[in-house]
This record gives C-alpha cells, structure tokens and sequence, in this order.
C-alpha cells in the first residue's frame, strides 16, 4: 500500500482532471479506493469490485436523492426552483416498492417494437444532419451530430416537436450546469428558472395528451398501469419525463461524442470499422467501457456497512464510480487500452447493473451505431482537424466533449 497522502476527490473539479480524469481514478483505486471527501460530503467508491457491490445491493444501498448535490445549492437556487413543481423520484433516483411500479410503467410504454420502429426514423434523421454538412470538408461533430441526433429522437418519442429543439438544448445543459453545483450562483439561479420552465413545457404537453392521446410515449405513460397501483400523476410524469429526456439527449449524445473521440484519436481503430462495419456494436462496448458518459451515481447507506474493508456509516452518501470502476486492472485486462476483441467486456458498468440498469440502453446503442456506420460511409478520411483541443463538458457525474471539430477528404 502506497504511504502518499490519498488524492482529495475535490481535485476532480480541477481543468486537468475534467480533460482527463482517469489518472485521478487510478490514484484513488490504489490509494484510498473508499474514502471520504471533506469537500463534497460523500464517500467516494472507486474500484469494480466495490462499485458492482454497491449497485447490485439495492436493500443496504438506496438510490433515493441520487441526483442530490451533496453540497446545498444556495438559498437563491433553491428559491427559484421553489417556483416549479415538487421533484420526485422518477425510476434512477427511486427504491423498491415504487422504482418497481414506475420501473414495469416505463418498460410498457417504451415497448420493444416502440423502439425497434424507431430505426428507420434513427437513420432518416442521421441522414439529413450529415447531408447539411458532408460536402463542407469540415464540421463540429458534436454541433452537427452528437447533440441534434439523440435530441430529435427522444424528441419523436416523446412526441415533442423539433421546432422546440433549441429551447429543449439549453433546459438539458441547465440541468447539466446545476447538477454540477460549480457554477457561480448567479448562474445557477438562471439553470434554476430554466428547470422550472421545462416543467411547465412538459405540464403542458401532459394536459394536451389527457385530453387528446397520440402515438407518443408521453400518452403510453399516461395510459400505462401496474397491476392495482394508481397510473402515475402529473408531478410524477413531469419529473420521469424530465429524466427520460435527459438521458435519452445529453446521455447519448455524451456516448457518440466519447466513442467519436476513441476512434479519431487512434486512426487504426477508425481504419478497422471501415473496413468490417460488423466491428461497430464492439466498438461501442469498448466505448462505454473505456469513456462511459455516466462517470458516477449517487447512493445512500440504509444502515452501517463495511466496503472495501472500510467502515461506512447509516446515511452516508457515496459516490460510485463507474468510470473508474471500467477501468480497474483487477477487472479488465489492460484496462487503459482500446481493444474491439475484448473478452470481458459484458463486465463494464458503462450502463450501471442491477435494477437500475439503462432502460434506454438498446435505443443508445441503435443511435450510436446508425451514426458510426454513416459517418464512415460518407466522411473518407475522418480525422481530428490539427491543433484543435478536445474539451469536456465541466461536470463530474457526466462527459462528453463540448466540441469536436474534424476534417475529411472530398467525396
């Protein structure tokens, strides 16, 4: 065991580690792989073994707040949001008995052939983004693709219109800002309007699929039940669509943009899928794997546990770190490194485990893919434009580059 003082997990919101936090999470794996932050009020749980622990003890580890700043937003913040309807738990921060009600709602509405119907759709749009662009020699692939792409989706499931996309965008990086609690508070009072402001947006969709259904998720949540419990009502829609459009647009745009940058940072890897497409759903594994887009998750202790040989206390808040979790040597062989022929990667976390596991998983990976197999046949000689740094989005549970700007031959 090394004798260095352990990494404080507060340096986590320090550029460097934003860019790249892995060095950070190798150090807490084999420094202080459980420990507890001063800073952040939370225990900070960083190898795999530890980490698949937690999340597949939902009884002794409760989900309940799990979007929580463990630091208190400012009076002014919470004044604001004060403005808006109560915030319930909505399936990712829920616990048996209700996770399990909301849980079989979520997976009846959002029906296999509902999803499989959207892959024409999928690709019909990728289509027309890269149209708008191929013939440019030079675009933001995050602009451009990463972000509108998931943004229409959920959009078309939900039933929300693209006319309202933008506005959509910039309630999904309030969410993102506020959920990082870094921010200067002035601007975390203006995140917090904003959240208040979606919440009416969608009271509103609600009320119009109440009176008139459509072939839209919105109306397939409102109509779903399970077994003799009541249909959910409109505060617990208002926060489960709020979550479902979260994930369904920042989630998956983070994982394309993370893939993107694995491959266009190794040309070789990009080669590869070119020249066998059947390679891509392994590359996107390797992905989630290697970069996930959910760095972490909050989780509560119902009662005094031991983790990790260390002594955690009844209601302590942990930080489970997926990220680090997918890269931990005692897990996967040469963990730091991109590799399509993995054998095992079905144990990465990139999605989580146990009953939280990513309903919206199959739908990610559709979108992911169809992206890939286009850009590839359309985009020869896909390459990072020269000189231009990667940067990430500034929050700690959630990466994905802000912008990603390529160059590519003529056709």
């Amino acid at each position: 065991m090394s004798t260095k003082t352990p990494p404080a997990f507060s340096s986590r919101f320090e550029p460097r580690y934003v860019e790249d936090p892995y060095p950070l999470y190798a150090r807490l794996r084999e420094e202080a792989p459980v420990q507890f932050s001063e800073e952040m009020h939370l225990w900070v749980v960083s190898r795999h073994e530890d980490v698949k622990t937690v999340v597949m003890n939902p009884g002794d580890f409760l989900s309940a707040n799990a979007f929580k700043n463990p630091v208190p937003p400012a009076p002014e913040v919470l004044a604001a949001l004060a403005a808006g309807y109560p915030q319930v738990p909505a399936l990712v921060d829920d616990d048996p008995p209700n996770h399990t009600r909301m849980r079989v709602i979520v997976t009846k509405a959002l029906a296999p052939h509902r999803v499989s119907a959207m892959e024409s759709r999928v690709r019909a749009i990728a289509t027309e983004l890269v149209d708008a662009f191929a013939n440019e020699g030079r675009a933001d692939l995050v602009e451009r693709l990463a972000f509108p792409l998931p943004a229409r989706v959920i959009g078309a499931i939900l039933g929300l219109p693209d006319s309202d996309l933008e506005r959509l965008k910039s309630w999904t990086e309030d969410l993102s800002t506020l959920s990082a609690g870094n921010a200067p508070v002035a601007r975390q009072v203006e995140c917090a309007r904003g959240l208040v402001a979606v919440q009416k947006y969608l009271a509103g969709h609600i009320a119009e699929r109440r009176r008139e259904p459509k072939d839209d998720l919105i109306s397939a949540l409102i109509e779903a039940r399970h077994e003799d419990t009541p249909p959910l009502n409109d505060v617990e829609l208002i926060s489960l669509l709020s979550m479902l459009h979260f994930a369904g647009h920042e989630t998956t745009a983070n994982l394309l943009g993370n893939v993107l940058v694995m491959l266009l940072k190794e040309p070789e890897r990009l080669r590869a899928l070119r020249e066998d497409p059947a390679l891509i759903p392994l590359a996107i594994e390797e992905g989630l794997r290697r970069d996930s887009p959910v760095q972490g998750m909050m989780r509560t202790t119902r009662r005094a546990v031991t983790l990790g040989g260390v002594e955690v206390p009844e209601g302590a808040r942990l930080l489970v770190l997926f990220a680090s979790a997918n890269r931990d040597a005692a897990a996967f062989q040469a963990p730091d490194r991109a590799d399509f022929h993995r054998p095992d990667v079905s144990r990465h976390l990139g999605f989580g485990q146990g009953i939280h596991y990513c309903i919206g998983a199959p739908l990610a990976r559709m979108e992911v893919r169809a992206a890939l197999e286009l850009l590839l046949r359309r985009l020869p000689g896909l390459r990072l434009a020269p000189g231009d740094a990667i940067q990430y989005v500034p929050n700690f549970l959630h990466r994905g580059p802000r912008r990603l700007l390529v160059e590519w031959d003529p056709a």
